[in-house]
């Protein structure tokens, strides 16, 4: 049985909550580094002392929203992977490049901004490494897995597979981002998944 919140515990989550709506819209309409903590408080109407017990400055409030998109890219990534056949992985690897590719697409504005702070922040930019970690993290396992099972050549080191299959996948992200990519996403997901396939598989 959950224990009740009390009022005081009520309240500070509905001020978090503020705090993190407000930054996403100041984040949105101005971007990263001409937006200020002073704008969010503002937006938030809280007072200086109270938004500094919960984000020590901008950084770390984008960090949580930057958590908040990723979970969409981690539910990607951490579909289930156990394909019986290389026809099996094939699919599987084609829907999983499609779903990472939507997810930048959808989620672009705040993507915008992520990718301006990656640039500017050693903190934001630090975090973001933590993220592509848990990727290739990710992706190294199911490399594997298909090894163990007789699907992909043995020799490859799954953790530098991962690695650049990931680095890859994230250009090509950037570059739906950034509104700089002239390729049809579906000619994107067959040349990546190709190339992906017939290097690693057997």
């Amino acid at each position: 049985m959950e224990k009740e919140l009390s009022a005081r515990e009520r309240q500070a989550i509905q001020t978090r909550e503020k705090l993190l709506k407000a930054g996403k819209e100041i984040f949105l309409e101005n971007g990263f580094q001409k937006a200020t903590i002073s704008q969010i408080i503002k937006r938030a109407n809280t007072g200086y002392g109270t938004a500094y017990v919960y984000f020590k400055n901008k950084d770390d409030l984008l960090i949580v929203l930057m958590e908040e998109v990723m979970e969409k890219f981690y539910q990607v990534a951490e579909r289930s992977y156990q394909p019986r056949t290389k026809l099996e992985a094939r699919q599987l690897i084609s829907e999983q490049v499609r779903l990472f590719l939507s997810c930048a697409v959808e989620e672009e504005a705040m993507m915008k901004v992520v990718k301006e702070a990656i640039g500017s922040s050693p903190e934001i930019e630090s975090k973001w490494n933590s993220i592509r970690e848990r990727f290739i993290e990710r992706i190294s396992v199911d490399i594997q897995y298909v090894q163990n099972n007789g699907l992909a050549a043995p020799a490859f080191k799954p953790k530098l597979v991962a690695r650049g299959w990931f680095y890859a996948n994230e250009m090509f992200m950037w570059d739906y981002v950034k509104g700089e990519n002239d390729y049809l996403m579906d000619d994107v997901i067959t040349h990546l998944t190709n190339l992906y396939m017939d290097g690693l598989y057997v």
